[in-house]
């Protein structure tokens, strides 16, 4: 008997590269304008909580160096379990050390385009430079964010269960819930799109088929949810670094909870939008506001400053290569 592989393309799935780079461009224009937007927003709320910004700075400077580099190790494994993950996304093995160093790419590409558009075009090349279609390949990609973002919200409910009153919503106005309220009911119109249909059942078919093979599924969620347990223990080695006498339970739950929202805004990197709700979060979960900004300066210093001019240069190195 054969065993399953998801190089087989379901009828449903996009025909033609053409067909898919043309949606793209035609989503483009909202994805810069809504950047565009969230990045101005940003500015402006810097410029306003400016001394708050640059005490946190200060603060950091003093940071434990030992805990700083905890947090980088732990930043540096997160390309190694974004590779692992998606390994377990195709059927196909996949060449080890050219898949790491195409996360690290991915990631600085990220950081470059929005809404992680960086990483997509990196992690589509280099699945079709390896031999799969178009359509497979967006699919696996498809499957990946699926199963990080079950992970992530499995973390969220976990940590709240486990711990009562870590996770502390936020008060909201009545204009927000009624925002959510026309969103949740405006999803059944959303379905009625053909192409979200073929969108899902190109990924069930995915996630089925890779489910019958243990060994690939075990990569899947495994690498997904060392991925995101890895970032939020960057966040508590940066809050240990600072000396902020709170449990890591509650640091990772405020993280993985920012980090689920700022999903919602199609920021490089999601800067702008997590620091944002990484701020308010650290807040809402007792940090002061100067050490809360410290916080997310030593977190975007391990994981996005430091990393991303090597990213780059492996990005080029790759393409000069043809591995992408």
């Amino acid at each position: 008997m054969t065993p399953p592989t998801t190089t087989q393309t379901p009828p449903d799935a996009p025909e033609t590269a053409p067909a898919r780079t043309r949606a793209l461009h035609a989503r483009a224009p909202w994805h810069a304008a809504v950047t565009l937007v969230v990045l101005v927003c940003t500015a402006l709320l810097a410029r306003r909580h400016w001394p708050v910004i640059e005490a946190g700075a200060a603060r950091l400077a003093g940071a434990d160096p030992g805990w700083l580099l905890l947090g980088a190790t732990a930043a540096a494994s997160t390309w190694a379990c974004s590779a692992v993950a998606q390994q377990g996304a195709v059927a196909e093995a996949l060449p080890g050390g050219r898949l790491v160093a195409a996360q690290f790419a991915a990631s600085a590409a990220n950081h470059v385009l929005p809404a992680g558009v960086g990483a997509g075009a990196v992690n589509l090349r280099f699945l079709t430079r390896c031999g799969l279609s178009v359509p497979r390949s967006a699919t696996a990609l498809a499957v990946k964010a699926t199963v990080g973002g079950v992970t992530r919200g499995a973390l969220i409910a976990v940590l709240a269960l486990a711990g009562p009153g870590l996770l502390r919503i936020p008060r909201v106005s009545v204009a927000v819930v009624v925002a959510a309220l026309l969103a949740t009911a405006a999803l059944p119109l959303l379905w009625l799109s053909g192409s979200l249909r073929r969108a899902v059942r190109a990924v069930s078919a995915d996630v089925r088929a890779l489910h019958r093979l243990p060994g690939r599924a075990a990569a899947l969620w495994g690498g997904s949810l060392a991925f995101s347990s890895l970032h939020a223990l960057v966040v508590v080695a940066v809050t240990r670094s600072l000396g902020l006498p709170l449990p890591p339970e509650r640091v990772a739950l405020a993280y993985l909870a920012a980090s689920s929202a700022a999903v919602l805004l199609p920021t490089p990197g999601g800067i702008g939008s997590l620091d944002a709700a990484l701020a308010l979060a650290l807040k809402l979960a007792g940090v002061p506001g100067s050490a809360a900004a410290s916080v997310v300066l030593g977190y975007r210093l391990l994981t996005v400053w430091l990393p991303l001019v090597p990213g780059l240069v492996v990005l080029g190195v790759l393409m000069r290569r043809k591995a992408l």
